[in-house]
């Protein structure tokens, strides 16, 4: 079979045929059993009687599809054969031998002249494919030629007709096999309403609608909206990943935020906790206006030789400075505004700073103090001590605290507590009492007290402690365990005179009164400071009982026993005119 198919009358091969040499039966033959095709003998194919019959009597020549009118066999060379036999019913093919026939004529295209005698190897009419059984009584069979979708029957090429040109196409269609998404193309409905316009004013793609659609739906079209919110955002990512580029570069290459000069002169209080490093700082810094950024202020105070010395603390600054310049204003006094508990400091006088501190009235800590010293936060060996005069005596620890108007005194108070018991828990109060010979933690802070208000230089505040611990001794025969210490009396009395008479001194029976009363007082009578406090841990152990202030101010001499005693109080009384 051609590529063109069989139709009626086909004309042989041309010689230069590329399929030129096609052996029809013989071929077949040849393919099956390699045997001779025109011996002379009779070739038996019972495998191919089915499909003879299928095809009547083909193999024989003697057709009946047109009224039993018998046509002429040509070899493949173009000549003739004679007429063959009918075959026997065992169907076995008896082809006689070629007979030589004149050359036949072709014109100049290589196509044979004259007339056109049928193929030996066609299919019949009834059959154009050879693969319908021909009709057994010459019967009339459909035309397969006919219907508009066949194909037409083959021409030689002087003949044939030039095919159309396809019109060229204007317009770029990605085709629903090009993965078009819906959303790239616009609705039906528009599509539906363009069928009532002229024919003349629709595109040529509506003219190709059978070619462009698929499943029987009209292709969709582009919707420039769609385009434009693509571009939206891709332009919108795009600004974002520059924006966040640049972000990058700027947080690992580039210079950190940073104001210009010292401040645009409005001020701000600014409160830095205990224990606050750099980047704390430059948070606080940060949040209140004072500083750009963290980590300009970082920098600028690891640049100044004094930065890590910042402490906390209540600082009084300008919003919007430049990083190197909060640094050096928070490292000079202007800028503290920090409420400074002193050393040995009474809590009537802490209670009156506070006051002045947070703006309120006079009194008012004190009262806070009176009614709500359970709820500050003593440690619970600072409780339920008898003829206590301030519970909260001695807890007041001296130190710098950030205080600043708005805080209430509750709140002051409770930060001085919870100083206060830290350093004490964290020097070991409750063990080293009980070394010492104390009675527990609350006589420890009582002695550091006592220590604090009776020394007068740092350097004499162990020799006092060890006068006190001497003092307190059952074998103490000097003063039979009482103190004496002008600074109890003081303390009870509210007042620090140095003049105190003998008369005075011993009618006042009050527990504060050490010169009345044996051991310690009730309580503390002041906030000791840390070296009291470490002296009060480490006495000296020179055998010292007795002091005297020789100058009645700063110096202070000790001595053992009575008789160094007497020359001290002679050399304090000279030093006054006595």
């Amino acid at each position: 079979m051609t590529e063109y198919g069989r139709g009626q009358g086909p004309e042989p091969w041309h010689p230069d045929d590329p399929l030129y040499g096609d052996g029809g039966w013989g071929g077949q033959q040849a393919q099956q059993a390699a045997q001779p095709s025109y011996d002379g003998q009779a070739q038996q194919y019972p495998q191919q009687s089915q499909a003879q019959q299928q095809y009547g009597d083909w193999g024989t020549g003697d057709q009946q599809g047109y009224g039993d009118q018998s046509y002429p066999q040509y070899d493949q060379y173009g000549q003739q054969y004679a007429p063959q036999q009918p075959q026997q019913p065992h169907h076995q093919q008896q082809y006689p031998q070629h007979q030589q026939q004149p050359q036949q004529q072709y014109d100049q295209n290589g196509w044979p002249t004259g007339s056109y005698p049928q193929d030996p190897y066609g299919g019949g009419p009834a059959d154009p494919y050879a693969q319908q059984p021909s009709a057994p009584y010459g019967g009339e069979q459909s035309d397969y030629y006919g219907t508009p979708d066949a194909y037409p029957p083959p021409e030689p090429p002087g003949r044939r007709r030039a095919e159309p040109e396809p019109e060229p196409r204007t317009d770029w269609d990605a085709g629903p096999d090009q993965g078009e998404h819906a959303f790239f193309a616009g609705g039906d409905d528009d599509d539906d309403g363009r069928d009532d316009e002229p024919e003349d004013r629709r595109g040529r793609g509506d003219r190709r609608g059978g070619k462009e659609r698929r499943g029987g739906k009209e292709k969709k079209r582009r919707s420039g909206l769609a385009c434009l919110v693509v571009v939206v955002v891709f332009g919108g990512g795009l600004a974002g990943v520059s924006y966040f580029g640049y972000q990058f570069y700027q947080d690992r290459f580039g210079s950190a935020p940073d104001f210009a000069g010292s401040g645009n002169g409005e001020q701000v209080t600014v409160t830095i906790p205990k224990g606050s490093g750099g980047y704390a700082i430059g948070q606080e810094l940060k949040k209140m206006g004072v500083v750009k950024s963290v980590d300009a202020f970082v920098a600028a105070q690891a640049a100044n030789p004094d930065g890590k010395s910042i402490q906390d603390g209540v600082y009084t600054l300008q919003k919007e400075m430049s990083a190197a310049s909060a640094v050096e204003l928070m490292l000079s006094p202007k800028s503290r505004n920090n409420l400074i508990i002193a050393e040995g400091k009474r809590n009537e006088a802490v209670y009156e700073l506070i006051d002045a501190r947070l703006e309120v009235k006079k009194g008012t800590t004190a009262k806070v103090a009176e009614t709500k010293w359970k709820t500050l936060g003593l440690p619970a060996w600072a409780l339920n001590h008898p003829d206590v005069k301030d519970p909260l005596e001695g807890f007041l620890y001296p130190s710098s605290y950030a205080v600043a108007k708005g805080q209430t005194p509750e709140d002051v108070l409770k930060q001085m507590v919870a100083r206060a018991t830290e350093k004490y828990e964290s020097l070991d109060f409750e063990a080293k009492s009980e070394s010492l010979g104390l009675e527990g933690p609350w006589e420890l802070v009582t002695v550091a007290s006592l220590v604090q208000a009776e020394g007068k230089t740092h350097d004499d505040f162990r020799k006092m402690s060890e006068v006190i611990y001497n003092r307190l001794k059952p074998t103490n025969t000097e003063t039979n365990q009482k103190l004496q210490f002008d600074s109890s009396f003081n303390y009870l009395k509210g007042q620090s005179n140095i003049d105190i008479s003998e008369s005075e001194i011993n009618s006042n029976t009050d527990p504060y009164n050490t010169y009345t009363n044996k051991g310690l007082p009730p309580g503390p009578i002041g906030n000791p400071g840390d070296d009291a406090v470490k002296a009060a841990l480490n006495p000296t152990s020179d055998g010292w009982i007795y002091f005297v202030a020789t100058d009645g101010m700063d110096k202070t001499e000790f001595a053992r026993n009575i008789e160094e005693h007497q020359k001290l109080v002679d050399k304090f009384n000279a030093s006054r005119g006595n």
